[in-house]
């Protein structure tokens, strides 16, 4: 592993970051009656991922919370996959945009539990 000096190099990061940011520009075409349930919701989510994954790397020092954080990325990866589920059943996306966000989420997801079972490898 080459050494990363901080969040934005990690690839999981920039394509957490990149997928929040095609959230963010899809959800603008959501109907104002979702501004503050879906829009806001989906928005906030997909962006903790980049947050969380940011804490993440400047916690590798302790190992739990190193963990603990890459966890609550997980879980709000999850959350947002959730999301794109109500926003296609809603019929705001169409199936093929709901589809290749979900296998970003899964492999994003996939990363961060490979960090997880590798922290050892992360540690300072």
């Amino acid at each position: 592993m080459s050494k990363i000096n901080n969040h934005q190099e990690l690839e999981v990061y920039q394509l957490a970051f990149t997928n929040a940011m095609e959230i963010f520009n899809l959800s603008n075409n959501f109907p104002r009656t979702e501004l503050y349930s879906l829009t806001d919701q989906i928005r906030r989510s997909s962006r903790s991922v980049c947050a969380n994954i940011a804490e993440a790397f400047r916690k590798r020092r302790y190992r739990k919370a190193f963990i603990a954080k890459l966890s609550d990325a997980e879980s709000e990866a999850a959350e947002t996959q959730v999301w794109l589920d109500f926003a296609f059943n809603c019929n705001y996306i169409d199936e093929n945009i709901k589809d290749y966000l979900h296998l970003q989420y899964d492999f994003i997801i996939g990363k961060l539990v490979n960090m997880i079972n590798n922290s050892d490898k992360w540690s300072l």
